[in-house]
Order: C-alpha cells, then sequence, then structure tokens
C-alpha cells in the first residue's frame, strides 16, 4: 500500500525520501505555524530556533503538498519520519484526512504540534522573525529553514502571507 505524507514545511523542499507522485492537498482543521521551538535541527537548547507544525485550529485549513512513497519503501520512510520528525516528542503522529486537488480524498501521515509539549509557542510575528534571523542548530541556519520553505510555496502556488512578511522580516534583519 502506497504511504502518503503531509508535506507542509521542509518536506517541501526535503523530503529525504523518494517520492513517487506528489499532488497538491490540503488539509482541514490545523493551520501552517512557527509554533515549536526548535532545540535540535534548527537551534540550540540554550538558543532554540523555530520550526513550523501543524497548529489544530477549528474552521482553518493548510495546504501543502502530498507525497507519495512506494509500497516497498513504506516502512524504511516511516523509520525515517520518526527518526526525523519525532527527535524531541514534540510532534503527535497522525493520520489525517487529505483532499487532493485532483479531487481525490485519502488518508495520509502527518506530524502535529502536541500543544502541552515544552516546545510549543505561541509568539507574535515579530519575535518569531527577531529568533528565526539569529538561531542556527544541527541542519544550520534558521532563515535557511524558513526562505527553502516560503520559496517552495510561493514556486507551488500556495499563498502563505505569515510566512511571505516572515521572509521579508527576517531577511531585513538579517541584511
Amino acid at each position: 500500500m502506497t504511504l502518503w505524507v503531509f508535506g507542509y514545511g521542509s518536506l517541501l523542499w526535503n523530503p529525504g525520501f523518494e517520492v513517487i507522485e506528489q499532488v497538491p492537498a490540503r488539509l482541514q482543521g490545523y493551520r501552517r505555524s512557527f509554533c515549536m521551538r526548535s532545540i535540535h535541527h534548527r537551534g540550540s537548547e540554550s538558543d532554540p530556533g523555530l520550526v513550523l507544525a501543524l497548529d489544530a485550529e477549528e474552521g482553518s485549513a493548510c495546504d501543502g503538498l502530498a507525497l507519495a512513497a512506494s509500497a516497498d519503501q513504506a516502512d524504511a520512510v516511516l523509520a525515517y519520519l520518526r527518526e526525523r520528525e519525532l527527535v524531541s516528542a514534540a510532534y503527535l503522529e497522525r493520520l489525517v484526512p487529505l483532499s487532493l486537488a485532483d479531487g481525490r480524498e485519502i488518508t495520509a501521515l502527518a506530524y502535529v504540534i502536541d500543544p502541552d509539549h515544552v516546545q510549543y509557542c505561541l509568539l507574535d510575528l515579530e519575535e518569531q522573525a527577531r529568533i528565526i534571523a539569529r538561531a542556527v542548530g544541527g541542519r544550520g541556519p534558521n532563515t535557511e529553514y524558513l526562505y527553502n520553505t516560503a520559496a517552495h510555496l510561493e514556486e507551488l502556488g500556495i499563498p502563505d502571507a505569515e510566512l511571505q512578511w516572515l521572509d521579508r522580516r527576517v531577511r531585513e534583519l538579517t541584511a
């Protein structure tokens, strides 16, 4: 059986597995948000960065990509994603219903924020920009994560006003 994964952040530009099909998709009831403090990949315990997470919010929706892994690779992809995404247990692994742009309805794997986890945060955009502008983690600068995600959303024709604002503001702060 094909394993579908919902990409809304770094999975858009760095899935880390062979994608055999990708389709624009929408997840209802969640929004894309820099609401997770990153203490490994894009920050450190002493100077946390921020990464995107799916934050449950009634009436909202998040647009991204449904990424398919072949059935014979499903176990390896799942192991890889768990190692990558569940490094600090701030994400919860969920099966979610996605509406695909081609009309299909599928169930996909997604990583959503645990609002009770210590890494969960709700910050205004200016504070997010200041953190992203300075943080660096094991996978590189927090700015790279923001810039790549914003650029890929734009390439895909997926509007995200908050990410566009953050992209501009962080570039101002780091100029």
